[in-house]
């Protein structure tokens, strides 16, 4: 008798959600993707070539495909705002899920997806912070977590995109959150994985401009932040995010501790490929997020299907999601206020009188 599958659809069919769908379609031997969702029709003419004659059901209802016979898991990977929704909605349905980041980009709406989680602890719940399950990154934890470097103190990550000169990010800015939630969110959750889950902000401060695409600047974004967070018990985070790198996709990590420090991806590369040309030596680099993380979103997909299916504890907490919108959000309220925001040791927003 063959092994049990997870039996999984997957919301939402643009870049992400397409490449999750595939991932649980020919890279995850323990789910068998059922079912998928998008309510754009170039989405379903896709998948129609790419899942549908391997027996994947299409739906341009999301609540009816929630209704698809035998449906155990929901992967959410479609537009920021209506993850929360989605997620609720396949709770509720009694469904395992796996939100792409950010849960939402208010505090309030992701923690009502932390409870309606709470109300249902038999299922699996969890926000996609792809860089968790990434080999490198799970290196330096260990190293992190057995003492290598003393004390975890100052952490430095970025995450910054190749120009996408189409001005996509003009218009998805419109619902992303702001820069800060949407691309520093990952570095923002590193920041409370090495220095501790119930690390406590104390304050944030928020810098941006906008170098190539002034547009922005009607939604009260930027292409490239740097926020200062300073955490209780003396560690501090220097985030950094840009949409305007020339050469390709560049996150890296540094975590300093006391007694050393551990550096992810500071020199990026697609492969071990060395150009000699008469201008010099080149590497050349991943030319989008994916490039560098792929085999992490076959790790996370493959890690879900297992907890699902053989109620084993999740990697990490979903609380954690909400952590790095509040301090995402905070970030970006710095931004636009120019205002340093404080907290007190218990988490809550104090207010400090100026000089």
């Amino acid at each position: 008798m063959p092994p049990r599958k997870l039996q999984i659809a997957c919301s939402g069919l643009g870049r992400m959600g397409a490449r999750h769908a595939l991932n649980l379609l020919t890279r995850t031997p323990r789910a068998q993707l059922v079912a998928a969702f998008s309510p754009d029709e170039k989405e379903l003419a896709w998948a129609k070539v790419h899942l549908e004659p391997s027996g994947v059901k299409l739906y341009s209802d999301y609540d009816e495909m929630l209704k698809h016979v035998g449906l155990e898991a929901v992967v959410i990977a479609t537009v920021t705002t209506v993850h929360a929704e989605q997620a609720i909605k396949a709770i509720n349905a009694d469904k395992h899920v796996l939100c792409e980041k950010p849960l939402s980009t208010s505090v309030e709406v992701s923690q009502s997806v932390v409870d309606a989680a709470k109300a249902k602890p038999h299922l699996k719940v969890l926000c996609g912070f792809s860089r968790r399950f990434d080999a490198s990154y799970r290196d330096a934890w260990d190293r992190c977590d057995s003492g290598a470097i003393g004390r975890p103190s100052v952490l430095r990550s970025q995450t910054c995109d190749k120009l996408d000169p189409s001005g996509f990010f003009v218009e998805y800015a419109r619902f992303s959150g702001g820069i800060f939630v949407d691309c520093n969110i990952h570095d923002i959750d590193l920041a409370l994985w090495y220095f501790g889950q119930d690390s406590i902000v104390k304050s944030v401060a928020a810098f941006g401009i906008t170098a190539v695409q002034p547009d922005l600047r009607k939604y009260k974004d930027v292409d490239n932040g740097v926020g200062v967070v300073e955490f209780w018990g003396g560690k501090i985070a220097y985030f950094y995010s840009s949409r305007m790198m020339a050469a390709g996709q560049h996150d890296m990590t540094e975590i300093i501790g006391t007694e050393g420090k551990l550096t992810i991806n500071a020199n990026p590369m697609s492969n071990l490929l060395e150009i000699s040309e008469p201008t010099g030596v080149r590497r050349e680099i991943p030319p989008h997020y994916y490039g560098r993380f792929e085999h992490a979103f076959v790790t996370e997909s493959n890690e879900f299907a297992a907890a699902c299916l053989d109620n084993t504890k999740l990697p990490f907490k979903l609380t954690g999601a909400v952590q790095a919108v509040k301090i995402g959000c905070a970030l970006q309220e710095s931004l636009n206020t120019g205002k340093k925001i404080f907290f007190d040791e218990t988490g809550r927003r104090i207010e400090k009188a100026s000089l």
